[in-house]
């Protein structure tokens, strides 16, 4: 039982080396000068690691001053927190009257929410665009803001509706029969309990209101002072072509975020995944 628990550990550490052996060599590339990545492999550092001298961040420099991406940077912070935050807030309402609240037709508009999850959002692009462009709402954080609420809210609202149902019935009677509103049964009971499941749905939504470029591309177009780090990247690889490394700077500060993101709630995320999986 020993020996094949070293072999299942042995393979779990040789794919997770495999995975992350790119992301090694693209953050050592970021790091080294235009003529050595022209001339020589980024493996080629471990013949002496310690010589700092083979190192640089002249990339860093070059792209964040003459390529715009701190600009760009900021632009991905004001469309990813706002792009996390609405939707998050709109699910949490809609899923805990969809869970907890007695109404006519509760389970048809579960369901028609459900079921906007296999519509592709290529679907709604022409004419959501054409609404956009009558309420001048193209080229706009707002425009991004509304998009990206609408298109996280059919996941959203399913992830935290099953959590909101895994919540016994009788602690939220009683909290009534003591005379709780049901303003304060959600704010102080249900969200409370539901941390878990809502920090699982930030990362989720952050990450990909984060890395979006298809949705940006559509609903900010070529607007430069609007565009987050996924549209600006995408103009790198033209401007800087030839100057790949370049690129790979830039690809890493748009890493730094999500990873800062992932690790400070990495303890929820697990339990928020299971969350709702077993009733009671």
């Amino acid at each position: 039982m020993n020996f094949t628990k070293i072999i299942i550990n042995v393979f779990i550490i040789a794919f997770m080396f495999i995975w992350i052996l790119p992301t090694i060599g693209l953050l050592v590339t970021s790091f080294r000068p235009a003529s050595e990545v022209s001339s020589t492999g980024w493996w080629t550092v471990l013949n002496s690691p310690l010589k700092f001298t083979q190192f640089t961040i002249e990339n860093y420099q070059q792209v964040l001053n003459q390529g715009g991406m701190a600009y760009a940077f900021r632009n991905s912070f004001i469309i990813a927190i706002f792009g996390t935050a609405l939707p998050v807030l709109v699910a949490a309402f809609a899923a805990f009257g969809l869970a907890k609240l007695q109404f006519r037709g509760r389970a048809v508009v579960y369901t028609i929410i459900v079921g906007l999850l296999v519509v592709p959002l290529q679907l709604t692009f022409i004419p959501v665009l054409k609404i956009y462009n009558a309420l001048n709402l193209s080229g706009t954080f707002v425009g991004v803001w509304l998009a990206h609420t609408g298109y996280g809210l059919p996941f959203a609202v399913f992830m935290l509706h099953n959590f909101f149902s895994s919540l016994p019935d009788d602690l939220f009677e009683a909290a009534y029969i003591d005379g709780a509103s049901i303003w304060t049964s959600f704010y102080k009971l249900a969200l409370p309990l539901s941390v878990p499941a809502i920090a699982s749905l930030v990362i989720f939504q952050f990450l990909w209101v984060w890395n979006d470029l298809l949705v940006a591309l559509i609903y900010l177009g070529g607007f430069q002072e609007v565009a987050p780090l996924t549209v600006k990247l995408s103009s790198l690889v033209g401007s800087y072509g030839q100057n790949w490394h370049l690129l790979t700077s830039a690809a890493f500060i748009s890493m730094v975020v999500p990873l800062i993101i992932f690790f400070a709630l990495q303890r929820y995320f697990v339990r928020g995944i299971l969350a709702g999986s077993v009733k009671g």
